[in-house]
């Protein structure tokens, strides 16, 4: 990473430690797509959105994403490894309005966005999945009578979710993970924004902690340090620590 990449990295990090979830994917998507706004941000559909941060986590990290996830069934814990790579060239061009009938309704709906999510998780307890139907829903009717998004019932949701997944699958990724202590089947989701989030945290605090000792051992400032290339960095570090 170059120099202004990794002032953006810091700035990036200090800039989320207090906030949100939301608020911090909307950060690491200002670093994905330099110059968009806010609005244009949060307007854009989760799977887009999410897309984008894989590649971003390529650029910065690497494209082997590894992570582990409990058993329901025994105690062991599952470790498994995903190409962020594969999943970026899995990704399809943003869906239009979608569309599900069951039983009578029909309704007519929009991906979701980061927008959306953001308003639900500031809904007051027990009303998020109202308000994020609410705001994604376009047309709904039932027998031919139009209904309110608080009239949908479970099965009709479910369709909408599983017609939204299966349009947008960048937006919602799962991994069926068999365990080898009890051979039971997980399903892991996998939330990139916060996966990148702890990533970017990690490396943050540890790029800190470089600055800082070799700060105080030859007196340089951040920006001269974070000039240096890893591998110059690295060997200044082996020579503090042989001293």
């Amino acid at each position: 990473m170059e120099l202004a990449g990794q002032g953006a990295l810091l700035a990036t990090w200090e800039a989320g430690l207090a906030a949100g979830r939301s608020a911090r994917a909307l950060l690491l998507h200002t670093l994905a797509r330099p110059g968009a706004g806010a609005e244009e941000l949060l307007a854009v559909p989760l799977g887009e959105r999410d897309a984008e941060l894989f590649g971003l986590r390529v650029a910065l990290f690497g494209e082997r994403l590894t992570m582990r996830a409990g058993c329901p069934g025994c105690p062991e814990e599952l470790e498994f490894t995903l190409d962020a790579g594969q999943v970026v060239g899995a990704a399809r061009p943003a869906p239009g309005p979608l569309r599900v009938e069951l039983d009578g309704w029909r309704v007519g709906f929009r991906p979701a966005t980061p927008g959306d999510l953001a308003a639900a998780e500031q809904a007051p307890e027990g009303r998020a999945r109202t308000v994020l139907l609410e705001r994604c829903m376009l047309t709904a009717e039932h027998d031919g009578e139009p209904v309110t998004a608080r009239r949908l019932p479970a099965p009709v949701q479910r369709r909408m979710a599983e017609a939204a997944a299966a349009a947008d699958p960048c937006a919602d990724v799962r991994l069926n993970l068999d365990c080898p202590g009890c051979g039971r089947q997980t399903l892991a989701e996998l939330d990139i924004a916060s996966y990148l989030w702890e990533e970017l945290d990690d490396w943050a605090r540890a790029t800190l902690l470089d600055v800082h000792l070799l700060a105080t051992a030859y007196g340089w400032s951040e920006p001269e340090i974070l000039a240096l290339s890893p591998l110059r960095r690295r060997y200044y570090l082996e020579l503090c620590a042989d001293a």
